[in-house]
């Protein structure tokens, strides 16, 4: 019956992973990115900046690599009186992104966008693959799959249902129900344990969701202190609720960690009963809570590790005390700043929950098993 219910609503939601798509096509813009190959370097000129710094700019053949494009000849032409900041150093032989444009008297430009780093990526994904099934074997590779499907729920289902309109945080709850189904059921099996993780998340999830509402009001985050969020304005046929977006995005950052803290705390769980069928459930939670206790410690520091390597540039700022990080009460005021220690700490609230409900859930509900000889 329970898995009736998972495939019916699974088929129920389905059509709302199509939702949303045709703004896309409303938003296509009238300019054309194509793929080309530098072919040859023609001139390249050194300049120094006020600041001492020196860049390198360069007037570039290229060869289109695809569709209408391919083998066609353009010129890029870079050295100029405007300094681009992030410019990059082409070689031959390199692949780049193309953007042609018109100007109003339809005179066509051509303009090097950046590297084509698709190859790198194919292949570090590769690799990656390879060494999950090598290591994990059939559950690895049921991991990789649920991933894909994570990937596919996140892209196809909850983003259209942002931006169609919709409440970024009733999409990003129902888009993480259906990314835990698959990732619990699809790499541990229809089990008991599988059930009581779903139910050691589900609750921990509801206390992330509350705390983030909560807190976020509290703290009086608008979202619109991350600079990606100006690139969304006008974006889509409806406005979007950017403060919900950094809600959906604390609970759906807070799903794979405590994914990983709650199946842990079940398998040292049920290999303690295999090991011992005759331990007391006290006895099994409070060795299995002392396990868990070494690795959520481990985990609230990932949590913070993770943030603070991405935000490397912002954290420089507080070094160099340049504005408007001036003093230490300025930093904590900084809505950027902010949102991420309320992001790390309510994620870190979520995990330390997650271990004690998770190891008593299991120690008094999963069956004992006959240790086998």
């Amino acid at each position: 019956m329970m898995k009736l219910f998972v495939i019916f609503s699974f088929f129920l939601f389905f059509p709302f992973l199509a939702f949303g798509q045709t703004f896309s096509e409303e938003q296509a813009q009238t300019s054309e990115m194509f793929e080309a190959r530098v072919s040859c370097i023609l001139e390249e000129r050194e300049i120094q900046r006020e600041d001492g710094t020196f860049t390198i700019q360069q007037n570039i053949l290229l060869e289109g690599l695809r569709g209408e494009w391919k083998d066609e000849e353009v010129y890029y032409e870079g050295i100029s009186v405007i300094d681009v900041l992030d410019a990059n150093v082409y070689e031959e032989g390199d692949k780049v992104l193309v953007l042609k444009s018109e100007n109003s008297e339809g005179e066509t430009y051509f303009y090097l966008m950046d590297f084509v780093r698709r190859d790198a990526l194919y292949l570090l994904l590769f690799l990656f693959c390879l060494v999950t099934i090598l290591v994990g074997k059939v559950k690895g590779f049921k991991a990789l799959l649920g991933l894909a499907v994570s990937f596919l729920i996140i892209i196809k289902m909850i983003l259209p249902g942002i931006l169609g309109g919709g409440n970024p945080l009733v999409w990003g709850a129902a888009g993480s129900f259906f990314i835990l189904l698959f990732l619990i059921y699809l790499t541990e099996g229809w089990n008991q344990k599988s059930h009581i993780a779903m139910v050691s998340i589900f609750f921990s999830l509801l206390a992330v969701i509350i705390l983030s509402w909560l807190f976020s009001g509290w703290a009086h985050l608008s979202g619109y202190a991350q600079e990606e969020t100006m690139f969304l304005i006008g974006i889509g046929n409806n406005i979007i609720d950017f403060k919900g977006l950094v809600l959906a995005g604390m609970l759906i950052g807070a799903i794979g960690v405590l994914d990983d803290v709650v199946v842990n705390q079940i398998e040292t769980v049920q290999q303690m009963k295999k090991a011992n069928p005759f331990l007391s459930p006290q006895k099994i939670y409070e060795m299995a809570h002392q396990v868990g206790k070494t690795h959520m410690g481990a985990i609230v520091n990932t949590l913070f590790l993770t943030y603070a390597g991405a935000s490397l540039p912002l954290l420089l700022l507080f070094v160099v005390r340049e504005e408007p990080f001036l003093t230490f009460s300025q930093i904590l005021n900084h809505e950027m700043i902010a949102t991420e220690l309320i992001r790390t700490l309510v994620g870190s609230i979520g995990v330390a929950l997650s271990m004690p409900l998770s190891t008593f859930l299991a120690s008094r509900i999963l069956k004992k098993e006959p240790k086998v000889e």
